[in-house]
């Protein structure tokens, strides 16, 4: 049962380079908070600069959970995400401490926050005992039409780690997972909840996402997929097929060069930023941002002012509304663009 503390818990969402993390740091340092990764690629231990972990220096002493809970040859689903960040949370509140879960991973974020339900023994025994397909990108999605057709129409179908799941869910619960996430639109969070939003112009986005990408194999991606494949990370593994993670994997086996490695990485980090925003901006309960705004410490500073203050003294009645009000007000507000179709 959620303790009755009053207290919110803060999501901070948004597609990957957005700067949800950094601004995680600040505003749990600045209400006394704790963080935890939103990010279902960060529970594998060794998978740090492909990922973007934050180092020690950059977590500020401020404690983090739910990173490095699975060696890279194990299976994790979203059940036992639930389970365990939903334990951590309500003791958080039982400790009047502020959980601030930051991340990228939109079903993972939502399984926490809105009133799905898992069948977490079904859910795991599955991921088990999954058995890969001789043509995953079309055997796997067609399998999935058959039984989803709605959740099959929005999934591309190379996007198999999401095929994946879907087809976990409809054998655990008999029902597809289309059906729980229209259901989670329009039900009530689980707890009180302030939600923001960070977004960029998209050709911005694209920049901070190349330069990341750069700036990962300067740091030492490639060496880290080597040590990974030592462990027993293949594209077989559901951490194999992670961005960055699945093209060197790739490269190293032979199918294409290091240099066209780092452009899919690219492209495909693109198209991910792309497919979370889409997640994202179905809920009308986030109050989007303007990330490149918040590079400015004066902003950033505003932003935490009024998170705080909500915190603190505001009412749990209508906070997405009060929320957003409040942002407009300080000129922090994400405005889209005809560029935001590109």
């Amino acid at each position: 049962m959620t303790p009755n503390t009053g207290l919110p818990v803060i999501a901070i969402a948004g597609p990957t380079a957005s700067g949800k993390s950094s601004l995680a740091v600040s505003l749990a340092q600045a209400i006394g908070g704790e963080v935890l990764s939103g990010d279902a690629m960060q529970i594998y231990r060794g998978m740090d600069i492909g990922t973007a972990k934050l180092t020690e220096k950059e977590k500020m002493g401020v404690p983090h959970h739910l990173l490095d809970l699975r060696d890279p040859d194990e299976s994790f689903s979203v059940a036992a995400y639930q389970g365990l960040a939903r334990t951590i949370i309500e003791d958080l509140l039982r400790q009047a401490k502020t959980p601030v879960l930051a991340g990228g991973s939109g079903l993972y974020m939502d399984s926490v926050l809105y009133p799905y339900e898992y069948k977490a023994e079904s859910m795991d025994a599955i991921s088990r005992g999954a058995e890969p397909l001789p043509d995953p990108s079309q055997l796997w999605w067609k399998k999935l039409k058959e039984i989803d057709p709605v959740s099959a129409e929005r999934l591309h179908p190379n996007d198999t780690k999401r095929i994946i799941r879907a087809l976990q869910y409809a054998e655990a619960h008999g029902s597809s997972i289309s059906l729980n996430t229209a259901a989670r639109v329009s039900q009530a969070p689980v707890y009180p909840l302030l939600w923001i939003g960070l977004n960029l112009p998209r050709l911005k986005l694209y920049q901070r996402i190349d330069e990341r990408v750069d700036k990962m194999m300067e740091a030492g991606l490639l060496l880290e997929v080597l040590h990974l494949r030592d462990r027993g990370l293949t594209l077989e593994t559901q951490a194999g097929q992670a961005i960055g993670y699945k093209q060197l994997l790739q490269s190293l086996e032979g199918s294409f060069s290091l240099e066209e490695a780092v452009e899919r990485i690219k492209r495909d980090s693109r198209r991910y930023a792309k497919r979370q925003l889409t997640w994202f901006r179905r809920n009308w309960s986030i109050v989007w941002l303007d990330g490149e705004k918040l590079t400015e410490s004066s902003n950033q500073r505003k932003l935490i002012a009024i998170l705080k203050d909500m915190v603190e003294n505001g009412s749990t009645g209508a906070l997405p509304i009060s929320l957003a009000d409040r942002i407009q007000t300080c000129g922090l507000s994400y405005q889209e663009s005809r560029e935001e179709d590109l």
